[in-house]
């Protein structure tokens, strides 16, 4: 028996703002989308258009309070060829949320507050 990742799901108030901030932040792509028949919830699979992981944004029609994330200890992490011109940017967008310079670190926050971490290629 053999397992590989395929996606993490997240929770989304507002999946327009969500997918935005994706695309700018990560340069993150729409890769599908799957829309209830009610319209109770969509799907929207993004990625990096190299590897087959895929983050999945769901948005909940009925939902309008923001989700308990609790200690928001749980995050995903990406490895970027430019660590500095990645932090430049990110800190112009102003979503830099930590950061741990001793250990060549950071963390983004979307804006439902899930954190990602930012690596350089080698660390």
């Amino acid at each position: 028996m053999k397992f590989t990742f395929d996606h993490n799901n997240i929770n989304v108030l507002n999946l327009d703002k969500s997918i935005e901030f994706y695309k700018e932040a990560l340069e993150f792509k729409e890769i599908r989308r799957k829309e209830a028949d009610d319209k109770s919830f969509t799907l929207v699979f993004m990625g990096d258009g190299v590897k087959d992981y895929k983050i999945e944004l769901t948005w909940l029609k009925d939902r309008k309070e923001p989700y308990n994330l609790g200690d928001n200890e749980i995050h995903m992490a990406v490895r970027t060829d430019d660590f500095k011109a990645a932090y430049e940017h990110h800190k112009k967008m102003g979503c830099i949320c930590y950061e741990n310079k001793k250990m060549g670190l950071y963390f983004i926050a979307d804006p439902d507050g899930y954190w990602t971490e930012i690596l350089p290629l080698e660390s």
